[in-house]
């Protein structure tokens, strides 16, 4: 893990400098003590270093923060982070560091030496140091669920925003995030866990393998977040109000509006273009962004991909019945420029994959 977080740094640190790749290296730093104070622990270095047993646990609460200001750098509009919300992020470490206090302070090198054999432990300073540890890992989970609860949001609000202007997600949502977000839970809450068995004695072999499978999810973060390309101001969209914007269009007007969008489809078939976007849309029938996305969620109840995309798969399925083309042609010709997205949106539109669908279409006919 330590070479795999020196080598993600410096490819990080070659790379054009942008919010997004800074953040990125606080973070892979960051991780790069915490492994360093398990390898402490674990190759049993403490021995000759007591004093830096623990010294990681501080610093290790930030990774919740870095984490999200990292997805704030990534995918939101508002690129500046304000320094309430970095001093915010300082109350987890320093509740720590108050935590430790009694530890820190209050035993020499000695008798935190004593404390890792069950014959030499101190009763009364072991239960000092499993109180230590149990407030520590409370502090982390707790710190850290928020932050983890707030970087989720900053990826729904992404991808909504996208699903609201483009025809066309997958290149700019990061999908991967939410995946490897939910990893990073599972490794740092088994971390957490496993102070109270490592003090107590308790075999719980499940402990060895998480080394092998934090580093697996470390590799993963890293190659996925080092290649993910910088995304655009116009991929991140304008800030979301913090208010619902009221309605500003009559009935009448939203009953145009929405003619005038089924017949550019029928008519045009504007669906066809795979890079079609709310902006093409508004050009095409002179109609403002706005309206047609207020006349999309309040009238015909659904957003810019979800119309667009209804439009491409009803085209393939007349395709697939009434014709033998290859289903990748079908999926080009439709306007889908990925297989997994049109392959996805297809099944929850018919409850089908393309391929079960033609043959279900050909069991009918004949």
């Amino acid at each position: 893990m330590w070479g795999v977080i020196l080598l993600a740094l410096v490819q990080a640190v070659s790379k054009p400098k942008q919010p997004q790749t800074t953040y990125l290296i606080v973070l892979l730093l960051l991780l790069l003590i915490h492994v360093s104070g398990e390898l402490i622990i674990y190759s049993g270095a403490y021995q000759y270093f007591p004093a830096l047993v623990g010294m990681q646990m501080p610093v290790r609460i930030l990774l919740g923060p870095a984490l999200f200001f990292y997805a704030c750098a990534t995918m939101s509009p508002t690129l500046s982070i304000s320094k309430k919300s970095y001093a915010f992020a300082m109350i987890g470490p320093v509740v720590a560091i108050l935590v430790m206090l009694p530890f820190v302070t209050g035993f020499t090198s000695e008798e935190k030496l004593a404390l890792a054999d069950p014959a030499t432990r101190n009763p009364e300073h072991f239960k000092i140091a499993l109180y230590t540890c149990i407030a520590n890992m409370v502090v982390f989970m707790a710190f850290n669920a928020i932050y983890f609860f707030k970087a989720l949001q900053v990826h729904i609000k992404h991808r909504q925003q996208l699903m609201d202007r483009f025809s066309e997600i997958q290149s700019r949502s990061l999908d991967w995030f939410r995946v490897m977000l939910a990893l990073w839970g599972i490794v740092w809450l088994c971390y957490a866990l496993s102070y109270i068995p490592t003090l107590t004695g308790w075999k719980l072999p499940w402990l060895d393998l998480l080394p092998f499978f934090e580093a697996f999810v470390l590799i993963a973060f890293a190659q996925l977040a080092l290649n993910q390309p910088i995304l655009t101001k116009a991929d991140k969209g304008p800030p979301v109000p913090e208010q619902p914007r009221s309605a500003t269009l009559n009935q009448d007007r939203m009953d145009a509006i929405s003619v005038e969008l089924k017949n550019v489809m029928h008519e045009k078939q504007l669906f066809m273009d795979e890079e079609l976007s709310l902006n093409k849309l508004s050009k095409a029938i002179g109609v403002s962004e706005n309206h047609i996305s207020e006349t999309l969620s309040q009238k015909l109840k659904t957003n810019f991909f979800q119309f667009v995309n209804g439009y491409r798969i009803a085209a393939a399925e007349k395709l697939l019945q009434e014709t033998d083309k290859r289903i990748s042609t079908i999926q080009y010709e439709v306007g889908f420029n990925s297989k997994s997205t049109f392959n996805t949106a297809f099944k929850k539109s018919t409850g089908l994959t393309p391929s079960l669908y033609r043959k279900k279409s050909a069991l009918v006919t004949h």
